[in-house]
């Protein structure tokens, strides 16, 4: 469960960079972006396997 969190903020981050350079859709990359660092930020916080 933990390493689908890491995959999914990985391409999460990778769909903001295409879209900080595609310019379309862009806040909702923005706002997947923030997603995905909130994910992470929750499982480092959870303590079980931090990054």
């Amino acid at each position: 469960m933990g390493n689908l969190l890491y995959v999914v903020a990985v391409i999460l981050i990778i769909g903001w960079l295409i879209g900080f350079v595609g310019y379309n859709a862009g806040g909702l990359i923005h706002a997947l972006l923030v997603i995905a660092i909130i994910v992470v930020i929750l499982r480092v916080i959870q303590g079980r396997k931090p990054i």
